[in-house]
């Protein structure tokens, strides 16, 4: 059985920082394209950010410069580290697994990320 478990999310202020976890069992993530997408409320899900096997990485444009994906391919592990967040970054943020990108084959379940004062 597949899964992909995310952690990491939480309440930050505006500027802060926040790592994001995937964790995945079930698969070997170095024969997937990796990658984080988030949702807001009544917003339609949109990529954030993905990471070939072969070290391309692909971002949003509201967050180049601010996020950075990086995989542990031998802790079957992706990270998303968010730095100077937004408030506009609040959403519940999805990891997946694409064999044959951008046919995405695994969902996590998310985890919620929430910038405020």
């Amino acid at each position: 059985q597949v899964q992909l478990v995310e952690s990491g999310g939480g309440l930050v202020q505006p500027g802060g920082s926040l790592r994001l976890s995937c964790a995945a069992s079930g698969i070997m993530i170095n024969t997937y394209t990796m990658a984080w997408y988030h949702q807001a409320p009544g917003k339609q899900r949109e990529l954030v950010a993905a990471a070939t096997n072969g070290g391309f990485t692909d971002y949003a444009e509201s967050v180049k410069g601010r996020f950075t994906i990086s995989r542990d391919n031998a802790k079957n592990t992706v990270y998303l580290q968010m730095n100077s967040l937004k408030p506009e970054d609040t959403a519940h943020y999805y990891c997946t697994a694409a064999r044959s990108w951008p046919r995405t084959d695994y969902w996590g379940q998310g985890t919620q990320v929430t910038v405020s004062s």
